[in-house]
Formats: structure tokens, sequence, C-alpha cells
């Protein structure tokens, strides 16, 4: 069974990550937080630690001048919290040899979550 802290910690880091807003998706993270994310089956990014993980953020904050991850659905998988994902993001600059400013990309993924006492150990994204 899925407990609502966990719940509430996914809800809170996904509020503050559709808000752009780092610092609060960083206080629901274990100070020593693992993220992977993969794409196509491919590992794509990879961070070790809060440090390394606010760098990404950062890096991908200013990537898109809007961004949503809607949970659409959430099953327990052993200690693991797997949330269906509808995401979606407006990008702020034009990628090189590939979409202009302004393209709405969206996409179906998932996103895993594992938890430790200091918050969210690890978040694995796949689309």
């Amino acid at each position: 069974m899925i407990e609502q802290w966990q719940k509430d910690l996914i809800a809170r880091y996904l509020a503050a990550y559709n808000a752009f807003e780092i610092e609060a998706m960083l206080a629901q993270l274990d100070p020593a937080v693992r993220f992977e994310n993969f794409a196509g089956g491919q590992l794509t990014a990879e961070t070790s630690g809060i440090d390394a993980f606010r760098a990404l953020a950062e890096q991908s904050k200013a990537m898109f001048s809007e961004r949503e991850q809607r949970v659409t659905g959430l099953a327990l998988d052993g200690e693991t919290v797997v949330a269906d994902i509808a995401w979606r993001g407006k990008l702020a600059a034009g990628v090189p040899d590939g979409p202009p400013a302004g393209t709405l990309l969206e996409m179906n993924g998932r996103s895993e979550f594992s938890f430790g006492a200091g918050g969210i150990t690890k978040i694995v994204d796949r689309s």
C-alpha cells in the first residue's frame, strides 16, 4: 500500500517542478538522492547527490518556458512507488538541429520513486 506521506512527497516534488521552484524540489529529496533519466531505453542523464541534482535541475529549467508533469496513475512495485506521468513542456530556446523555441513537446512516461528517512532517495524517469 502506498503511504500518504509518500504521495505527499511526490505531490510536493511535482508541484515544485511544475512551478520551476528548484529549492522546493530539493526540499523533498534526501541529500544523497540518485537520479536517472532514460529515453527510449537509453540512459540520458544521471546524478548522485543533491548538488549534482540541483545543477541538472537549473540546466533543465532554462530549457523550458513552461512545463508540467501530471500523475495519471500510481502503483507500488516492492518498495518503489511508480507514477505514470503525462508530461508536456514548451521550449524556451531552439534546439540545435531540432525544434525551434516555442515548440510544445508532449510525452507519456513513468517515474519511479524510492524513499528513506531523509525524503526521496531515488528518482528514475522513463519515457
